[in-house]
């Protein structure tokens, strides 16, 4: 086989892989939800209403393991571009004699840096729950803080770290070009700081899960389907720039609404 037949080969099963794993993490997302719909159900006013419970290690990790889940399902569509660009260099340099590096070690630095952001979203959850500010059942902010976390999340569409991450994001190959690393350790690396702009570029739009309820599954295939568009699209400004314009007058309706 030729390399051009094996660099497709391995875009193919790379592909699908990665297919594989949202899938995986999507499906777990909707029995997720399927469950919590059945207790809101069983028990509806005290499901949707905000409750004040205390913490434990149990409940905390649940939570964590549960965005970790869903930054899965969000994130690694938008970065399969990024992770298939690796796999390839990675397989001609391999060809010239270069010790070939898994690029699986590459997507478990993006993830880690996913689960970072996890561990803090989950603090940010429970802390917003104990303060009877998300209601128990859809994990829905109180209307004053979804409209705050709109009108916040619009301002850092303007912001300049906002456009650097996101070109960051939008150019594969000018990442791999800048930030290449040998080895492993390396590779690892590349997937942490290419986290690291991920996150930079979408945490805040993260923080609109609670807009409309964290289990929203409609909700959170919007915001992924957002995110995957900003990094594709080749009008970076255009679409960040009318998205930011549209959440903070959502977000300003939302609070008038509220007074």
């Amino acid at each position: 086989m030729t390399l051009e037949g094996i660099v497709r080969r391995d875009r193919v099963l790379g592909g699908v892989g990665l297919a594989g794993l949202a899938l995986l993490a999507w499906a777990y997302l909707v029995r997720l939800a399927a469950q919590m719909g059945s207790m809101e159900s069983a028990a509806p006013m005290a499901m949707s209403m905000p409750m004040a419970e205390p913490w434990s290690a149990g409940r905390y990790l649940l939570t964590v393991a549960m965005w970790a889940v869903m930054m899965v399902a969000m994130m690694v569509p938008a970065a399969s571009p990024m992770i298939l660009i690796f796999a390839t260099i990675n397989r001609r340099r391999a060809v010239l004699g270069t010790p070939a590096v898994p690029t699986v070690i590459f997507l478990a630095g993006f993830l880690a840096i996913w689960s970072a952001f996890s561990v803090v979203a989950a603090a940010a959850q429970l802390a917003l729950q104990q303060a009877s500010l998300v209601s128990a059942g859809s994990l829905k902010a109180a209307p004053m803080v979804g409209g705050l976390l709109l009108l916040g999340a619009g301002f850092y569409q303007f912001t300049p770290l906002k456009q650097a991450c996101l070109a960051r994001c939008q150019s594969p190959l000018g990442f791999i070009l800048s930030e290449w690393r040998e080895g492993r350790g390396g590779a690892f690396l590349m997937g942490l700081r290419h986290g690291g702009y991920c996150v930079g570029c979408c945490w805040a739009l993260m923080a609109l899960l609670f807009v409309a309820g964290v289990m929203n599954l409609i909700w959170v295939a919007a915001l992924a389907a957002l995110v995957l568009v900003e990094k594709v699209l080749p009008w970076e400004r255009v679409v960040s720039w009318t998205t930011g314009a549209l959440l903070v007058g959502w977000g300003m309706w939302v609070l008038v609404r509220s007074l």
